[in-house]
């Protein structure tokens, strides 16, 4: 196995074999870079000066890394907005990438999901600190890990995307269906790695297990329950937790190297069942703007659980700490997600205000990173270069 590192969600494997499938897993179709027709401008509020090193510096990451199509945006209150589409969303038709289409977000959706928890804490029907046991049976010294466990990815629970057998199941056949029992008995299979709050492990278990909690709890799926509570009263309308393989038109197509030779194919119907909870949303740029701030200031949430939302804890990577499925790095507050043939950011930053969301339409990694945290790094390097978001470090050859 390769190294892990929280920005990922997933563990690194050479960029021919990448372990897509934990989430936190051609360049414009000919190795050219960007042109006028293929950059889509919507909105460069910034300096001059400002536009033009993020266009350079983003329009040489698309052709050095092979990125296909490419959202960005990042919004700073006094300070200006950038938001644009590069290269393309589809490499067969070369139809241009623009800011409004659906794309998969991967491990973003996490906040989603524990924020739907929180709002059962606040309505009283569910305490941080009660035992998972409570709500969903089966689950190894279940009456031991409590739901803030769960959120704050201190469980100990082993991560079922690491299941080599199940990798390499899912790598041969992308468009199977999963439910979440399923998911839980793949991990239950494995003995947990430590003991409950000993550290923190990334685990998508963690979070389908909230997920099943939020439908043992409610009474609702876990969808109903995240359009009514969450996706509507936001306004949304973008955004959606989907029941099979479809990404609603318009949409980017997501190019995945997840496959049994390495080789890269489009992955944009490929069943997203296993991600559920923790891995399946679908939106886009201008959605997960106004998600990024109402995620961070608590819009949905009583101060009291917004405030343990925030606590976060060290995660054991230097200036990346984690609360209640939200991590920390260098000041910015959100998440990152990853599935095969898509990579996503929606963070805010509270000490100016800024909000950054990225949505890169291919989980290819460039020398060993990660495309969205390298898009993720440019941007800040540029609008906030006392607040990055970090680049993953590279793979080790194994």
């Amino acid at each position: 196995m390769g190294r892990y590192h929280p920005l990922r969600g997933r563990r690194y494997r050479r960029a021919t074999v990448p372990a897509a499938a934990t989430l936190l897993l051609a360049a414009l179709c000919a190795g050219t870079a960007p042109d006028r027709q293929a950059t889509t401008p919507v909105r460069q509020d910034f300096d001059t000066a400002t536009v033009e090193r993020l266009d350079a510096a983003l329009t040489k990451i698309m052709k050095d890394a092979g990125i296909p199509g490419l959202n960005v945006g990042v919004w700073i209150p006094g300070r200006g907005a950038y938001a644009r589409s590069f290269g393309v969303a589809d490499k067969k038709t070369g139809a241009p990438m623009k800011t409004d289409l659906y794309a998969r977000i991967g491990s973003v959706t996490k906040p989603f999901t524990v924020t739907a928890v929180l709002q059962l804490v606040d309505q009283g029907k569910v305490g941080l600190d009660d035992p998972i046991s409570r709500y969903v049976t089966g689950v190894p010294g279940g009456e031991n890990v409590t739901v803030r466990q769960l959120a704050e990815m201190r469980s100990g629970l082993f991560n079922y995307t690491e299941d080599e057998k199940w990798l390499a199941g899912l790598k041969a056949d992308p468009h199977r269906a999963y439910v979440p029992r399923r998911l839980l008995d793949i991990a239950f299979s494995h003995p947990p790695n430590f003991k409950p709050d000993a550290k923190w492990q990334y685990s998508n278990t963690n979070t389908i297990l909230l997920g099943m909690l939020v439908e043992k709890v409610s009474g609702q799926s876990l969808g109903d329950f995240l359009q009514e509570h969450v996706f509507t009263p936001l306004k949304l309308n973008s955004t959606s937790l989907p029941t099979d393989s479809v990404v609603p038109d318009p949409h980017a197509h997501g190019y995945s190297s997840f496959t049994p030779d390495g080789s890269v194919t489009d992955a944009t119907n490929w069943d997203p069942s296993w991600g559920w909870a923790a891995g399946a949303i679908i939106s886009n740029l201008d959605d997960l703007r106004t998600w990024a701030p109402a995620l961070v200031d608590g819009r949905l949430l009583s101060k009291k659980t917004q405030a343990e939302r925030l606590r976060t804890l060290p995660t054991g990577f230097p200036e990346i700490s984690y609360g209640l499925g939200i991590l920390n790095t260098n000041g910015w507050l959100g998440h990152n997600g990853e599935i095969p043939g898509y990579e996503s950011i929606a963070a805010q930053l509270p000490a100016e205000k800024a909000s950054l969301v990225v949505l890169v339409t291919s989980d290819v990694d460039y020398n060993g990173k990660n495309l969205s945290s390298l898009v993720g790094n440019a941007v800040t390097s540029i609008v906030t270069p006392d607040h990055l978001w970090p680049a993953p470090v590279p793979t080790a050859p194994e």
